[in-house]
Parts: structure tokens; sequence; C-alpha cells
């Protein structure tokens, strides 16, 4: 990582003048952007210190640009709106608007479809982790994770890549289980994946679910199925139409939940 002097942030949350780039019309898509050109990230937390600190590690990069900071969900959905950055680097727990709803005003807003949620959360997080996924979250990573694993996720979920700390997996699994007895034990029973759209699925979009699921990126599921990256990009873009989802993170929750996938395999 490269190192070098941090501009303040101004009061109101906003880069400072002489940024690379400033707010972007609304009319435009933050997607249709060029991977070449750094990764805009807006940072939501009601921390002030956290905030600085992230901003540290992110402007360090000479590929990642901070374009504005909020304190709580509600400041970081109206940023979201008016900057249109490539990722929101948020906090789960914040005050007028948490992370979860912020994630799903972000995830339901057709005018922020480029636009996709990084939650920073911590172990004793649980409830908040499976209600984000649920809602449109991309990717979830631990607070205590080292900046080149900051870094690394905030490219990764720029491009479209569905983000989990292996902690945080654990801790979904384990859920998903407890879950799975619940439904055993009270006597309700379905066939694995029965209403959810997976039996409109090819046998090869079940494949590249298999992967989603594992964890793998769409250049790692394009190498191990013989698959250019474009192509596997568009399996995903069908899977999430034919089963109602809207990001990669839900499609692995699905693949545990339909049974596709079983914990420890």
């Amino acid at each position: 990582m490269t190192h070098g002097p941090v501009p303040s942030p101004r009061p109101d949350g906003v880069a400072p003048p002489g940024r690379p780039r400033g707010p972007v019309p609304l009319h435009v898509v933050a997607e249709s952007r060029p991977f070449s050109e750094p990764v805009r990230v807006v940072v939501v937390d009601d921390q002030a210190t956290i905030r600085l600190g992230l901003r540290m590690i992110l402007d360090n990069e000479p590929d990642i640009t901070v374009v504005g900071e909020a304190a709580d969900g509600v400041q970081g959905v109206r940023m979201a709106r008016a900057l249109l950055p490539d990722v929101v680097l948020m906090d789960v727990r914040m005050p007028h608007l948490n992370g979860i709803d912020a994630a799903a005003r972000i995830s339901a807003d057709p005018a922020l479809a480029g636009v996709r949620t990084l939650v920073l959360t911590t172990f004793d997080d649980d409830e908040y982790v499976y209600g984000a996924l649920r809602a449109g979250a991309a990717g979830f990573l631990l607070k205590d994770a080292d900046p080149e694993s900051l870094v690394s996720a905030v490219h990764r979920v720029r491009a479209g890549d569905s983000l989990l700390d292996p902690g945080v997996t654990r801790r979904i699994i384990e859920r998903w289980v407890e879950l799975s007895d619940w439904h055993a034990g009270s006597g309700v029973a379905s066939a694995p994946g029965a209403g959810s759209g997976l039996e409109l699925a090819t046998p090869r979009e079940l494949e590249v679910l298999l992967a989603v699921a594992r964890g793998l990126s769409n250049k790692e599921i394009g190498e191990e199925l013989y698959l250019s990256e474009a192509t596997v990009k568009s399996h995903v873009r069908s899977l999430l139409t034919k089963v109602g989802l809207t990001n990669r993170v839900q499609l692995v929750i699905l693949a545990y939940e339909a049974e596709l996938v079983r914990p420890g395999r």
C-alpha cells in the first residue's frame, strides 16, 4: 500500500476540492464507469474516528477515492443518491437509520442500481448480518479486518462479486442450520428450492450457483467451469432474475436454504 498525506474531510462530508471525481449527475448510472477509473466510496459510520481511519486507509490507495462521509444511515442513503458512488462502506449499528434499513433503501432504489453496499460488522451482530443480507447488502467484512483485506473487499464488491468474511460466513451457516432444525422439528417441510425459482435454472446455472455459494469470484468460476468471465456474469444475472433476488450474497443464502449446499461440504 502507498502512503501519503490524507486531505482532511470537510464538515459536510463531501470530498475536498481538487478531488479527481466530483458528484455524478443523477441521470448517470454509476455502474457505467469503466473499472480503469478509481473506485468511488462513501463511508458511513456514526463514530468520527472510525470514519477518519477508513478514509486514511482508502485514500492512500491510488485507485480508490473517498467522495463523501456520513454519520448515520439517513445521511448515507441521501449521499448515495447525490454522489452515486461505486461502493457505500457502512456500519451496521447507527442512529436514526441502521445499516439494514439503509442497505434496503439503496438496494430498492432503481437510480442506485450501480451502487453496492459493503457493511462492516462485529461478531455480535448476527441478527443484523442476516437481515442486511436479505435487504441487499453486497458483502460483509469484520471491523478487525486488516487494511489489505478492506481494500480488496472494496474492489471485489465494486466488480460485482459477493464478499463474506470467513467468520461471518460461518455464523450465517450456523444460523441457517438452526433455522433448518427448527423447521424440521415443527413438521414444516418443503422440497429443496421449491417455489424459489430454482426449478427454472439450467444445469449450467446450477453449477454456477454452487460455485458462487463456495465464495468463488466470476474469474475463478470461469476458470473452473471453462467459461469466459462475461458468460459467468450472464449466468449470474439470469439466476438472479429467475429467483427474484438482487445480489450474489442472497444467492449464497438461497443455495444453503434450498439444500443445494450443506454446511461443511
